[in-house]
């Protein structure tokens, strides 16, 4: 039985759960546009065990959304991670922000695109197919109307998360839809983490970094 917690801080949405054998057992989510993530993290963990009745030596790993996302944010899930798989003696999984994301779509035949807010006309993005494989790796790039027309011209393609409605502004595509105002949740990593430690693909708990992708910028 894998017991395993589960942060997501990526973006506004401080979101933690807590699984067992891929289930959530419990959850906290709380989305505010001020990053209050160094406040409310460590409480929402405390809670989200409290109502699971679990303990914290009964984790087998914790888990935690790399990026790409807000620094401060990564900075914190990554640290509060790090410093529990460390006082416990306990292994670490990560995922990719944005496949975390396309998680929260269900489409028989569609590419799937999260695009999270990178500051002006800018978005991190990925492509995924329907059964959520990854097709693009993840890139920072800035939005215009040729942006994806190569999966567009396909066929259906699904756009998730607060990026979406940047790129409504260039694009009026037949085959485009728009998935708003959804961000990363804890719930989404659950299944993902749980095949990661079926199979023990962990990280260097000393040596592991946020997936950045760009360098911090102040304003």
């Amino acid at each position: 039985m894998a017991v395993i917690l589960c942060l997501e801080t990526a973006t506004t949405n401080c979101s933690v759960a807590v699984s067992v054998d891929g289930i959530v057992k419990s959850i906290r989510e709380e989305n505010n546009q001020k990053f209050s993530h160094a406040e409310k993290l460590h409480v929402s963990i405390e809670a989200v065990l409290k109502e699971a009745r679990i303990d914290k030596k009964q984790l087998d790993a914790i888990a935690v959304s790399k990026g790409p996302g807000s620094y401060t944010g990564l900075r914190i899930g990554v640290s509060a991670a790090k410093g529990l798989c460390f006082a416990l003696d306990i292994p670490l999984i990560s995922t990719f922000t944005l496949e975390v994301l396309a998680q929260q779509v269900a489409s028989e035949d569609a590419f799937i695109i999260p695009l999270l807010d990178a500051r002006r006309m800018e978005v991190y993005s990925a492509v995924f197919n329907s059964e959520k494989k990854l097709l693009r790796e993840t890139k920072a790039e800035i939005l215009n109307e040729n942006s994806f027309l190569e999966y567009l011209e396909v066929k259906k393609t699904i756009f998730i998360g607060d990026g979406a409605e940047k790129f409504k502004v260039y694009c009026q595509h037949k085959n485009a839809f728009f998935i708003d105002a959804k961000y990363p949740s804890s719930a989404e990593m659950v299944q993902l983490v749980e095949a990661k430690h079926k199979i023990s693909d962990i990280e260097n708990v000393a040596y592991f970094e946020p997936f950045y992708l760009k360098e911090f910028m102040l304003g």
